[in-house]
C-alpha cells in the first residue's frame, strides 16, 4: 500500500473504544488483504439511540446494529479517493463480544475489517459472495492474531 487511509474517527460514545491507532491498523489491513487502494473513510461510534435511528432510516430496521458501511457515491477521483463512512454502535458490540465469548478487540477488529470491505464492495447477501467475503475476513484476522470469528464452539 502506497500511503495509509485518511481516517477520522468521531467518538459519539461513552466508555471505552479501539484507540484510532487500532481502527487504522485494521482498516489498513483490510485493504491489503483487498488488494485496494488507500483513501479517505470516517468512522463514527455511536450510542444505541443514534445507531438505531441511521438504521431505520436506511435499512427499515428499528433497532440499532453492530456496523453500518456508506460507500461514497462520489465521482472516482485519482487524486483523493473516498472511501465512505462506517459507524458502529458501541454498545451493541461490546454486548455482542461478551455473549459470544470473544475478546473485545477481536470482535471491534473484525466489525470494521468487514465494514471496510463493504465499502469496497465486498457483499454477503448471495452465498457465493459470503463465502468469499467470510474467508477474505477470516485470512484478514488471521494476520493480526485475532481468530476466526465464525467459529462457534
Amino acid at each position: 500500500m502506497s500511503s495509509p487511509p485518511f481516517l477520522t474517527v468521531q467518538r459519539a460514545c461513552a466508555g471505552r473504544t479501539p484507540t484510532n491507532g487500532a481502527f487504522r491498523t485494521w482498516i489498513e489491513a483490510a485493504l491489503r488483504g483487498a488488494q485496494a487502494a488507500p483513501g479517505a473513510l470516517v468512522l463514527r461510534i455511536v450510542e444505541e439511540a443514534e445507531g438505531a435511528e441511521l438504521n431505520q432510516a436506511w435499512r427499515n430496521r428499528s433497532a440499532a446494529t453492530n456496523v453500518l458501511s456508506f460507500p461514497a457515491e462520489l465521482p472516482e477521483n485519482p487524486a483523493f479517493r473516498v472511501l465512505g463512512d462506517l459507524v458502529l454502535c458501541a454498545p451493541v458490540v461490546r454486548r455482542e463480544a461478551r455473549a459470544q465469548g470473544k475478546r473485545q478487540a477481536a470482535h471491534w477488529a473484525h466489525l470494521v475489517i468487514h465494514g471496510t470491505l463493504h465499502l469496497l464492495g465486498y457483499d454477503h447477501i448471495v452465498e457465493s459472495e459470503a463465502e468469499a467475503m467470510e474467508a477474505l475476513e477470516c485470512a484478514v484476522l488471521a494476520g493480526l492474531g485475532f481468530p476466526d470469528p465464525y467459529q462457534t464452539d
